[in-house]
């Protein structure tokens, strides 16, 4: 039984959602939601309402001025000044006169100028490449490159502005900035506190991307990143936990579409929680009964190979349930109302999900949590590329 056909009481294990269609130089600040809504402040419009315009033709496509002004609740005059502003410094474009409905002169269409920029994506979470894209900024993939994961501080970090610099050699239109995605705790700043798997350890690779290249760069965790893509790209609501599951197992987090960082820049970091007291695999760690233990791909894989196919279902039920029993503390605690999948389909989808799911209704309180879907991503290997597209749409124009 597939994960699409199968719900246990009220909560459910749901397919993939079908996607919908300058603020700070620093995306997702403390107290900053990632979508604008509405009017603020004299002193901060400014920065707000052009945001907001962007944000507005983003999702919604072409229309007037009047449109416009109509969706955003801002003036006609405000509106023309911005539009005005926005066409100079090349974001937005005139698409042509409306077609004819009724009396009078037809308006002119504008738009987000989708064609006049690209942004380039770093993923840095393989095992063995690191994956680099060139992106529109509606997140569609048009150019790919890869290298090889290098050792050593300093060619880690060569192999990296190597694999940008190519990039944006073949973007073929200006760069807006570039996003990174990867494994560690990443603070504010860009700066890797600790990435073991790659020997950083408060390393500023955001300073180091930008001095080389002369470009925005904007860097986080990669399942923080992964986040927004399904928020912004696959239809993800508010309150939304993603797991990533790949190398090792981490997550995540958005509360009220706000990004959740921690206070130590390590929220997310669920790998590590034990979730065994009877014991069970020793961790990466040194520690016994990690997530990751369970959970991980070499780990997983690893005891599946060694598994006769009829224990193979009770092994993904295992870590399902390891799942469901390090989710529950957090859905329960922060309500979220979905929970993403993201990694190997043929792992993850299926009895895992299904366990995960089971384990989640027994450990939270039925009456509001019972609805809570798991759901495997559509976005593929594809999703923290998209993500570092995300990061840099929303630091540079404040849009998610």
């Amino acid at each position: 039984m597939t994960s699409s056909e199968v719900q246990r009481g009220s909560s459910t294990i749901e397919p993939p959602h079908a996607s919908h269609g300058t603020a700070g130089a620093r995306a997702f600040g403390p107290g900053r939601a990632l979508r604008q809504g509405g009017k603020v402040l004299p002193e901060h419009a400014r920065g707000h309402n052009r945001s907001l315009v962007l944000q507005t033709l983003f999702h919604q496509g072409a229309m007037s001025r009047a449109d416009l002004s109509r969706e955003t609740g801002l003036t006609r005059v405000t509106i023309s000044d911005l539009v005005g502003e926005l066409i100079a410094d090349g974001f937005v474009a005139e698409m042509g006169m409306r077609e004819a409905s009724g009396p009078g002169k037809p308006a002119m269409l504008v738009d987000l100028d989708r064609d006049g920029h690209r942004i380039v994506g770093l993923d840095l979470s393989g095992a063995d490449e690191f994956i680099g894209a060139i992106l529109t900024l509606d997140g569609d993939i048009v150019g790919r490159k890869s290298v090889a994961v290098a050792t050593g501080e300093g060619a880690v970090v060569e192999a990296v502005v190597s694999l940008a610099r190519d990039l944006v050699a073949d973007a073929h239109a200006p760069v807006l900035g570039i996003g990174v995605g990867t494994p560690g705790v990443v603070d504010e700043h860009g700066v890797i506190l600790t990435a073991p798997n790659l020997g950083w350890a408060g390393f500023d690779l955001e300073t180091a991307l930008r001095e080389a290249l002369d470009l925005p760069v904007l860097v986080a965790n990669d399942a923080n990143a992964a986040v927004l893509a399904e928020y912004t790209f696959g239809g993800a609501g508010d309150d939304v936990l993603l797991v990533k599951v790949g190398r090792g197992v981490g997550s995540g987090l958005l509360a009220s579409g706000q990004p959740m960082r921690g206070a130590h820049f390590a929220a997310g970091e669920v790998g590590h929680v034990t979730v065994g007291t009877d014991g069970g695999p020793v961790c990466v760690c040194g520690k016994v009964g990690c997530l990751e233990a369970w959970l991980a791909v070499p780990a997983l894989t690893a005891r599946l190979a060694a598994a006769s196919a009829d224990d193979r279902e009770g092994i993904l039920r295992d870590a399902g349930e390891r799942l469901g029993i390090a989710l529950a503390p957090i859905v329960g605690v922060l309500d979220v109302s979905e929970i993403v999948l993201s990694g190997p389909q043929e792992l993850l989808d299926g009895p895992l999900a299904e366990a995960t799911v089971e384990t989640l209704r027994a450990r939270t309180l039925a009456q509001f949590h019972d609805g809570v879907r798991v759901r495997m991503t559509e976005q593929g290997q594809d999703i923290v590329l998209r993500g570092a597209a995300v990061m840099v749409l929303s630091g540079q124009l404040g849009v998610s």
